[in-house]
């Protein structure tokens, strides 16, 4: 029997609820539920309460306490279902943020134990000392959790030689709904053999399973397991005889329907000695698929499909340099071919381009062998998902028939039939999948914020589910049914399939309280979609907003680019999330934040939500160090965001007093450069120190940066026809002012011609406090006084000022003198490499620095523009992974000191701490200041013009000695 599930919530039960589940952290803030309320998929589901057990008994204890009460459960892991699968209406058990133990590793077996909350890429690092990995590898494995991949039986680019996740599954530990704790394998067993009622369970349900089997083998033989991909409904064809009677096998893919997994035994492989990656380019999406079936003899290892859409979506998003290594054609094929030795890889390589020329589709072929040539080209099929969310300014892409699967033979036919009816029914989309499985991914430009547009979306997902069907397919291929397509099963099912569905899954969970409205009884697939706000130019109560928001239609639109990809939910790789590095709270990544002001917008937190203690909670942590903007696939831009709001929300309102203190801090600097010898020796003084930082907000933890007189920070002379100009921004004036000098004599070295701009702003400190009237009218003055100097490059000291004026300028001051200006600026690492070009041959240097990129400079000017430079004048580098933690304003705030830390603790001190004599460069004033503070002082890391300085002077004296 079926229990009555109450909905809507309502706070008795909410309270009941709580109470139950004493000791266990169950969170039912507003905040927490926006960001619980989504997933990667196209629908929004509002749940009662998220918990976070941190153990199985609290686990446990959260599914009977659920039980008695008849409320729903959904588990989740990293959040990436695209179906919709991993939100639900009663209690979220996240399990990522303690789950997440790799509980033994038998190399001799080839297994692994896992707890569910295990991420794919931290059981990989732990697997890669034993010569061993997962094989199933979805894009998401930098956030995906095992328990996740096992919900959807995930598979990934090299699903055409390893399968899905179900292939590697040997045992699993699962509690039911009433909390009782079992093992499933090739049967069912209890967990502990002492609990009588736990073994009576178990015996129960293998028998019924058993049964299940047995009465139904002609059906089980013949609808399910007919193509590799099948993955829509239940793995029952697992528990046929022949297939060993896989229970395990059989409850991979049930997308936490039947029971909730807590810990997973799964086999490994070994990685391939030699591999090679082919690429090949071909006029028409459909002439790539056609090819596939000549491939798939030469046993590949991966054979993935890209179209033009995602080609042109990362040439505009990331430069030409992201798909320099694409061969000709409007699309692609990634084929990756493995063997003994990369002779005989080689050989096989040329073998199979030979076959492929022959059939006469093939546009042009690339064999790719540089490393960094391979990781560029799998980003670009990797980030696929996000890219193709936003493929311009105006268009927005939903996933909903992203999923479906047909045998590799039938593919061409399937996709030419495909793009007819998304013709028919007026419909664009970016397309990519794992063409050697017959899995295609596709996302189409719905209109989810019109009743007409959310009622086209119901109409084609029935058309192209009976378009699959007819070609022998699945509706789902790897991202399981969720809200998305269990309404269509009956459209691929017969109602005997659809009733043994059913009883499995009564099977496990009588009380039908784990994931309803998935698979079985399904809800319709037009309920639950998620509200799209409309994009009005104005803010709280009204307001004009400050920023133009030119690559989106306006702030709603903005903040409404996440679609949930997760991947600043990763703790390595980029710059992207710093606070979720640090905390792994859902709250402080990109996504969750921009969860929740997309139901700032859309409503869902009441009319005062700008202001809403939801909103700045999600906001607190927020460094605005813009990384999002370049490593977040779909470039949500939080550090904007979080400045627009601030402006809404302290509009015409007392402030935090750091707002005051580090917020104009370039006035400060500009009053103390007259009188530096008296501030110093005034902030010197322990206690006036100390009433200082408090009433500044600022934390007493850190040193306080001197300051030196504004008339130091001078060029020596100023050219008349300067081939660059050299900005002295206020950081680089206030407090290191002999950086101008050294910049000043390397570019004259160089050969270039300089000159002065006059004394300006780039209001970085106002942008990202809020500021923005105040940051808007300094920037005017900026953009009239430097538009006056003509069109030479102007060279900015200090990079996050530099990307200020470059990103911040033209939004906040959208003219064409603004753009004009914005499009001269350009970093110092930036003007030497453009005097490497033009001949310059510098002094020998250090062989290897530790390196710290900013990372305004790594998100506005790109993640190597910095470092590249350094490799071209002949250093090695160590790059320091990720933010240096200061952020600025940030870690000087004394709330925040504690997370900049932490934040720092990521990369930065460990390789710091390994430094020892080194040279560390650093041309951030923010990174210079944390590497130092980390150091205990002993690490003075230098900007690029010191080191280039020093480099001069070292051999200006050897060549007067000589």
């Amino acid at each position: 029997m079926t229990a009555t599930l109450l909905a809507p919530p309502d706070e008795d039960l909410r309270t009941r609820l709580v109470a139950a589940c004493a000791g266990v952290r169950v969170d039912t803030a507003a905040g927490t539920l926006a960001r619980y309320a989504y997933d990667a998929s196209s629908y929004r589901v509002a749940p009662l309460a998220v918990a976070f057990p941190a153990d199985v008994r609290e686990m446990q204890q959260l599914l009977r306490a659920c039980a008695d009460l008849a409320v729903p459960v959904t588990v989740r892991g990293g959040g990436t279902s695209m179906a919709g699968n991993a939100i639900g209406e009663g209690l979220v058990i996240d399990t990522s943020r303690s789950l997440r133990r790799v509980l033994s590793v038998d190399a001799e077996a080839r297994t692994a134990t896992v707890e569910a909350g295990v991420v794919l890429d931290d059981l990989a690092r732990e697997l890669r000392p034993h010569g061993l990995a997962f094989a199933p590898d979805p894009s998401s494995k930098s956030r995906a959790t095992i328990g996740g991949m096992l919900g959807n039986d995930a598979c990934g680019n090299h699903s055409v030689r390893w399968g899905r996740t179900s292939s590697h599954v040997v045992e699993v530990e699962v509690l039911l709904s009433d909390g009782t704790h079992l093992r499933v394998a090739d049967g069912v067993t209890a967990v502990d053999p002492d609990d009588a009622a736990a073994a009576r369970r178990a015996a129960e349900l293998e028998a019924e399973l058993r049964a299940l089997a047995r009465e139904n083998l002609a059906i089980l033989r013949t609808e399910l397991g007919r193509i590799g991909r099948q993955v829509s409904g239940f793995h029952l064809d697992e528990l046929l005889p022949e297939r060993g009677f896989d229970v395990a096998r059989a409850l991979v893919g049930s997308e936490g329907t039947c029971a909730v997994v807590v810990t997973a035994t799964v086999r490994l492989v070994e990685p391939p000695a030699a591999t090679s990656l082919l690429v090949l380019g071909y006029a028409d999406v459909v002439d790539a698929a056609t090819d596939v079936p000549l491939i798939l003899p030469f046993e590949p290892t991966a054979t993935e499909g890209i179209d033009d859409a995602i080609v042109a979506t990362m040439l505009a998003r990331r430069g030409p340099d992201s798909v320099a290594a694409l061969p000709q054609g409007r699309a692609w094929l990634y084929v990756e071919l493995d063997g003994p030795t990369q002779a005989a890889v080689q050989a096989r390589t040329e073998e199979l381009l030979t076959a492929l020329r022959a059939a006469g589709r093939l546009v042009e072929g690339l064999v790719v062998d540089d490393p960094a040539q391979r990781a560029s080209l799998w980003r670009v099929r990797e980030d696929g998902a996000g890219l193709s969310t936003r493929p311009d300014t105006t268009t927005q892409t939903w996933a909903g028939w992203e999923d479906a699967a047909v045998d590799p033979s039938r593919l061409a036919d399937y996709l030419r039939d495909f793009r007819a009816l998304t013709a028919e029914h007026g419909l664009t989309g970016v397309l990519y999948g794992h063409f050697g499985a017959g899995c295609v991914h596709v996302r189409l430009d719905f209109d989810l914020a019109s009743d007409a547009g959310r009622a086209q979306l119901v109409a084609f997902v029935r058309a192209a589910a009976d378009l699959v069907v007819r070609h022998g397919g699945s509706l789902s291929g790897e991202h399981g049914d969720g809200r998305a397509r269990s309404e269509l099963l009956g459209r691929m099912y017969s109602p005997q399939m659809l009733a043994l569905f059913g009883r499995f899954r009564a099977a496990f969970d009588p009380l039908g309280l784990l994931n309803p409205g998935i698979i079985v009884d399904p809800r319709p697939v037009g309920a639950d979609l998620l509200p799209v706000a409309s994009d009005e130019a104005v803010g709280a109560d009204g307001r004009p907003l400050l920023f133009a928001y030119p690559h989106d239609r306006g702030f709603a639109s903005a903040v409404q680019r996440c679609v949930g990809v997760g991947r600043c939910r990763s703790d390595h790789g980029g710059f992207m999330c710093p606070s979720f590095r640090a905390t792994q709270d859902e709250k402080d990544s990109t996504r969750g934040r921009a969860r929740v002001l997309q139901d700032m917008v859309n409503g869902s937190l009441g009319p005062d939500a700008w202001a809403s203690d939801a909103v700045h909670e999600a906001l607190d942590l927020c460094l605005s160090c813009k990384a999002c903007s370049s490593d977040c696939p779909v470039g949500v831009d939080m550090a904007t965001y979080k400045s627009e709001v601030l402006q809404q929300t302290y509009h015409r309102r007392l402030r935090p007093v750091s707002h005051y203190s580090l917020g104009w801090l370039p006035r400060w600097i500009a009053l103390a450069g007259r009188v530096p010898a008296l501030v110093n020796a005034v902030l010197a003084v322990r206690p006036l120190r100390l009433l200082a930082v408090r009433l500044g907000g600022v934390t007493p933890h850190r040193r306080l940066p001197r300051f030196a007189a504004a008339r130091r920070a001078r060029l020596a002379r100023s050219d008349a026809s300067p081939d660059l100009l050299l900005l002295v921004d206020s950081f680089t004036r206030g407090f290191r002012p002999t950086l101008v000098q050294h910049a000043e004599t390397v570019l004259r070295a160089s050969g270039a011609r300089v000159g002065a701009t006059p004394s300006v702003c780039c209001a970085l400190t106002w942008t990202t406090t809020g500021q923005l009237t105040a940051a808007r009218r300094i920037l005017h003055r900026t953009a009239r006084l430097l538009d006056r100097t003509g069109d030479a490059p102007i060279v900015v000291l200090e990079p996050s000022c530099a990307a200020a004026l470059r990103k911040d300028l033209p939004e906040l001051v959208p003219t064409a003198q603004a753009r004009r200006v914005a499009e001269r600026v350009t970093t110092f690492a930036a003007a030497v490499d453009a005097r490497l070009d033009a001949g310059w041959e510098p002094p020998p240097l250090p062989a290897s620095v530790l390196t710290q990129t900013h990372c305004h400079q790594h998100a506005v000017f790109g993640a190597t523009s910095s470092t590249g430079v350094m490799r071209r004048l002949g250093m090695r580098t160590d790059d320091v992974e990720g933010c240096c933690g200061l952020a600025g304003n940030f870690g000087f705030e004394a709330e925040h000191y504690a997370t900049s830390m932490a934040v720092a603790g990521h990369d930065l001190v460990p390789k710091v701490e390994a430094l020892g004599d080194g040279v560390a460069v650093a041309d951030g004033f923010s990174c210079q200041t944390q590497i130092a503070h980390v150091s205990g002082e002993t690490v003075q890391a230098r900007h690029l013009a010191d080191v280039l300085h020093a480099a001069l002077t070292e051999h200006q004296l050897q060549e007067g000695a000589s």
